[in-house]
């Protein structure tokens, strides 16, 4: 099944100029509307002229003033929508995703602003001037920043990516943009939300103004022309102009000299939903999906990055404080070799999300509910609006009357509230209280990792120790030599009193789970050494590490019990059962019977007799020769 069907046609060629770059690594943009191409690009092989260009259908090609730094100046073009303003569609426009050096900016001459251009889909230029060239291009700036003490907010200028999420209103979609920082000092990334209402007013608002090269960027409080510049020809303006070269001089004339708007397109909350400064990942791309959850919609964003991860993420907004909580559902390697994702695309029909990169593309699930465990506080602390506790697992979660099977929902993403969501539910009970057991060795003065990941990305990990033959229990203090990882508990450099036994817990939401108990064997360098420094093809006879039952000599012992005197022997027990386990089932004796090994000859110098002829065979071709 498919939506679209595209075929191409062998028969047909025609020139590329104007509707791709000359170098496939340009930044590049483009947009088709009613067989109409729309796109940002350069449009010469040197990637010096910087163009918005409107080219293959029947309407005149049209293009940006060539060498007019006013318009684009060293553009980087990131994205290219159609969103209607009405039902007129003579008055639709053409909206432009871009990051350009900034000529207003006084505070330098290498300043970067991210915009956002516009353009009427019906623009025929002008008659007498602007010819073939865009009567109706008008920008402003995109803002994206942190506020900080005394009024110095903290700017995220640069923008990678924008995404626009389309709502059940066409005429309002919802822009979210991934910006990146142009500072020295630190880098990092945001997330800024836009409503298309803001746009619009900003371009409907005052225009910017400079009198000449020696004065400040102003606001214009002169006389604007009729029609209004940057408006289409369309009834809804008034219907007095076919087409944009019926306009007067005075109204292209003044589009030409005024293309900057005075005023700046804040984001929703006047603040970024996402800031990341940790370094981690460097963030590239960006699709949103709406959901609907048992206390409210939520925006799921899914961050492509540079190394080939993606990251699931939502953020609540709290009133009261006027500040972003960010939950992390997920971290997906969706490569297998670090790659940078350079594109994503996203079907929420589907369900499905469509990851690019230079060498392969991958589709990834919205979402795993089973992942998230069989207890019911497992599936509300993992806080994903996808899913919820029907009362038996932690499964796709449907708004009622949209294929609810089930009444019983458990679900709590504002608060991962689990102890009230799974009340009266065994989630302290069984499930929830199944502790993974372990056995490590370590070498003294080798390094060690003790292994725990918690079940949800927002848990806090605390590992405690407790010693043989002591009741309490010690929170483990991190050093230079013990240091607390997203993997686990690391020695770098393992002590013998760091023997004992360790307990990873998790702390969520108030609700503390063991996770894993690891009891670590710490075993002594120097008999390890002593013991590999011998020469065990003369002292230790070779034998099958488990040999038949009825073959054992009396008084004879199995090769793995040499080892336990490496150990000590205040566990013997216990590791000699689950070394018998390991090596001494039937299973394992009728597979080391049957298949050839290095224990099938007791003498070497047998060994060596027996392979000796394969080693001193003639290569095939001579012998066919």
């Amino acid at each position: 099944y498919y939506d679209h069907l595209f075929q191409m046609d062998w028969h047909k060629f025609e020139r590329g100029r104007g509707r791709c770059p000359f170098d496939p690594s340009s930044s590049f943009i483009s947009t088709l509307i009613g067989g109409e191409l729309f796109a940002g690009l350069y449009n010469d092989y040197w990637g010096r002229d910087a163009a918005v260009l409107r080219t293959m259908g029947r309407m005149p090609h049209i293009r940006t003033e060539p060498d007019d730094e006013r318009l684009l100046k060293e553009p980087k073009f990131v994205g290219s929508y159609m969103i209607p303003d009405n039902e007129d569609r003579e008055d639709n426009k053409v909206y432009f995703f871009f990051t350009e050096k900034a000529l207003e900016a006084e505070t330098g001459t290498h300043a970067i602003y991210a915009r956002v251009g516009r353009v009427c889909a019906n623009d025929m230029g002008g008659q007498r001037m602007l010819v073939n060239k865009w009567s109706t291009f008008l920008k402003t700036r995109l803002i994206c920043s942190v506020p900080g003490m005394n009024g110095i907010d903290t700017h995220f200028d640069e923008l990678e990516d924008v995404f626009l999420l389309q709502t059940r209103d066409n005429k309002n979609p919802v822009i979210f943009g991934l910006f990146n920082t142009t500072s020295n000092i630190f880098r990092g990334y945001a997330i800024c939300v836009y409503h298309i209402a803001s746009i619009r007013a900003a371009f409907n608002g005052p225009y910017a103004h400079k009198e000449g090269p020696e004065y400040h960027w102003s606001l214009y409080e002169g006389k604007v022309p009729y029609p209004r510049p940057g408006s289409c020809a369309s009834k809804v303006n008034g219907g007095l102009y076919g087409t944009t070269k019926d306009y007067p001089d005075e109204a292209v004339r003044f589009a030409r000299s005024h293309p900057l708007m005075y005023q700046s397109i804040k984001p929703v909350h006047k603040r970024p939903i996402l800031v990341k400064t940790d370094g981690k990942y460097n963030l590239k791309q960006i699709a949103v999906d709406r959901v609907e959850a048992e206390d409210g919609q939520y925006d799921v964003l899914f961050i492509g990055t540079d190394n080939g991860i993606v990251l699931k993420v939502i953020t609540i907004y709290n009133q009261d404080t006027e500040s972003m909580e960010e939950v992390i559902l997920e971290e997906m390697q969706v490569f297998k070799v670090p790659v940078p994702i350079i594109s994503m695309e996203i079907s929420s029909k589907r369900q499905q999300l469509y990851i690019g990169s230079e060498s392969a593309v991958a589709q990834v699930k919205f979402h795993q509910c089973d992942m998230y465990g069989t207890a019911c506080a497992d599936c509300c602390l993992a806080r994903d609006p996808y899913c919820a506790w029907d009362g038996i697992s932690c499964s796709r979660y449907y708004p009622t009357g949209m294929q609810a099977k089930r009444r019983f929902r458990r679900q709590d993403v504002r608060h991962g509230n689990a102890a009230q969501q799974c009340f009266g539910q065994q989630f302290i009970g069984e499930a929830l209280a199944k502790t993974e057991e372990l056995v490590v060795y370590g070498i003294e003065y080798n390094s060690t990792l003790l292994e725990c990941t918690p079940r949800t990305l927002q848990a806090k990990v605390i590992w405690f120790m407790q010693r043989a033959h002591e009741a309490r229990k010690e929170e483990v203090k991190t050093d230079d030599r013990i240091i607390k990882m997203d993997l686990g508990l690391l020695f770098l450099r393992l002590h013998r009193l760091d023997a004992g036994t360790y307990f990873c817990q998790t702390v969520e939401h108030s609700i503390v789970h063991t996770v894993r108990k690891i009891m670590l064997e710490v075993v002594e360098e120097g008999r390890v050494d002593e013991m590999f420094n011998k020469d065990y093809e003369e002292d230790i006879p070779h034998r099958m590490p488990c040999p038949a039952q009825s073959s054992i000599p009396q008084g004879s012992k199995p090769w793995y019990k040499e080892f336990l005197q490496l150990i000590g022997y205040s566990n013997f027990q216990r590791v000699e059962e689950y070394c018998e386990k390991v090596w001494c089932t039937d299973k394992r004796r009728k597979k080391l019977k049957m298949s050839p090994s290095k224990w099938k000859y007791a003498n070497p110098q047998e060994k060596k007799a027996r392979i000796r002829p394969e080693h001193y065979r003639l290569p095939r071709n001579v012998v066919d020769s």
